[in-house]
């Protein structure tokens, strides 16, 4: 059953989509930072986060690294993430706080 759904997701084209949903989910999940988020971005590998709080967004950016590499674990785990896509959003390469 799990292979079906993977394939009708994939046959619909929403791959895209639902993959930027569970980026945003492993944002909220691993960052803490959810509830200080103004703004989401997903797209190439990039990961843009919009911080209403300047405090917030200096003590992440020197966790950038280590962020990046809690979500990609989390998106490993995730049944439904695909990590192989054409246009390269597959999993987080570059963390961009704003």
């Amino acid at each position: 059953m799990d292979q079906l759904v993977k394939e009708l997701i994939h046959r619909l084209k929403l791959t895209a989509g639902l993959n930027t949903q569970r980026v945003f989910a492993a944002w909220d999940s691993c960052s803490g930072a959810a509830q200080f988020t103004l703004k989401r971005f997903y797209r190439s590998g990039k990961l843009y986060i919009t911080i209403n709080s300047s405090v917030i967004r200096n003590q992440l950016y020197f966790q950038r690294d280590a962020l990046v590499e809690k979500m990609n674990a989390f998106l490993k785990e995730d049944e439904l993430f695909c990590a192989e896509q054409e246009d390269g959003s597959g999993f987080i390469q570059e963390l961009i706080l704003k």
